[in-house]
């Protein structure tokens, strides 16, 4: 979660869980627009799963020109929203995570870019130069409704995001490490 929403669920036992609610369209590409979109950052990750059901994930955060924070993040079932809980961790406990995990983490490329409403779009190249490489963007939302409401080409960028995956299971980043990281082990 890099937007860091202010949406909330409160569990069972009252506790307030943060909300990830985000739609994601499979893209081709940096965005091309007539106006550039201002990039806010550019950040070189690596990911690996501890488990997807549900999702524990490892991940280390590079922003170009700066400083890299280690991330362990839990994530509940969910397309559009999930409850997400995100732990700063040190970097040997990152290494002893990644070791545990004992799979090739999955390297991936990240821009973040304002858009001319306000939102942030980010577009991520994963796997770049392998056979399985290819190109995603997200946007985070404050509530269902706003996300459900979005229309891309408020922002030009009807045609760049026409891919909406949203809805449909075995999008997730989680589904794509079984199906190249996992699946290569057995």
């Amino acid at each position: 979660m890099t937007n860091h929403s202010s949406a909330q669920a409160y569990s069972a036992a009252g506790t307030i869980s943060p909300l990830e609610i985000e739609r994601k369209w499979m893209v081709n590409g940096w965005p091309e627009t007539r106006t550039p979109l201002p990039v806010l950052k550019e950040q070189s990750m690596r990911q690996g799963y501890i488990t997807v059901e549900p999702t524990v994930r490892i991940r280390e955060e590079s922003v170009t020109g700066g400083a890299t924070t280690y991330i362990l993040c839990f994530k509940s079932k969910g397309l559009l929203t999930r409850k997400e809980i995100e732990i700063e961790i040190s970097r040997e406990k990152f290494l002893q995570l990644e070791d545990l995990i004992a799979l090739p983490l999955i390297p991936k490329i990240r821009r973040t870019y304002k858009l001319p409403s306000g939102l942030s779009l980010e577009v991520n190249h994963v796997d770049e130069g392998l056979p399985t490489e290819f190109w995603y963007a997200e946007i985070e939302f404050d509530s269902e409704k706003e996300a459900n409401t979005y229309d891309p080409s408020a922002d030009g960028l009807k045609a760049y995001l026409a891919d909406d995956v949203t809805g449909q299971p075995g999008q997730s980043m989680g589904a794509y490490w079984i199906k190249t990281r996992c699946a290569a082990k057995r």
